[in-house]
């Protein structure tokens, strides 16, 4: 790995604006700010000010890490097509990051990442001492074992459901730089949103931003 690598990681898939940045071993800064909407508008200007604030700029950047999703369509895609953006003007990685990874970064034992999806479903996979074991998939919640061990953020819609669950170690942004920095070495495809919902899921009436190619 890069010696001391200088990393920025954004996640704009829920309902919040997030950003954090890895410096010299260790998150120096992290931000989050909840919106339902204005992430677009919002994310460059923060992400300048974290960098600011730690008298950083751009191209003392190493790498961009950032959620892929699951989450809002829309979110999901301003926070892909920026950091595409910025990988192909800095010419540094952008390293694409699932939701449900983060939440079961430190995960010890089994235990099964659980989201709400709505429409009575959920996204779930399963992880093995942070490693998931199989792909994510989306079910029905009626179809969810509510006996097992699960990892939830603790505002889930779904989280009265289980006997046993417990809240991520990490939050969001913290997750998503701590597996970036793991990977930067590594030979990473470019971020591309991560969309569990079927063909018939209804998307929002207003555009998304473009993905660049």
């Amino acid at each position: 790995m890069l010696p001391d690598p200088t990393i920025l990681a954004f996640d704009t898939s829920t309902a919040h604006c997030a950003v954090a940045l890895f410096i010299g071993g260790e998150i120096v800064s992290e931000h989050i700010e909840p919106m339902t909407k204005g992430q677009a508008e919002r994310l460059f200007p923060l992400c300048e000010e974290v960098l600011a604030n730690a008298n950083v700029t751009w191209a003392d950047l190493d790498a961009i890490g950032v959620c892929v999703g699951p989450g809002n369509f829309t979110g999901v895609r301003v926070g892909v097509s920026a950091a595409r953006g910025l990988a192909l003007s800095l010419g540094k990685p952008a390293i694409g990051i699932s939701r449900l990874e983060a939440m079961g970064l430190d995960c010890k034992d089994t235990a099964t990442v659980v989201m709400d999806a709505r429409r009575k479903r959920a996204y779930v996979q399963t992880f093995h001492d942070g490693i998931a074991t199989g792909e994510p998939v989306l079910t029905p919640i009626d179809e969810l074992d509510t006996t097992a061990s699960v990892v939830m953020s603790p505002d889930d819609a779904l989280v009265d459901m289980f006997m046993d669950q417990r809240a991520p170690k990490l939050s969001l942004p913290s997750a998503i730089i701590q597996i970036a920095v793991s990977r930067i070495d590594a030979d990473n495809p470019r971020p591309a949103p991560l969309y569990l919902q079927d063909a018939g899921a209804a998307l929002p009436s207003d555009p998304a931003p473009a993905i660049l190619p």
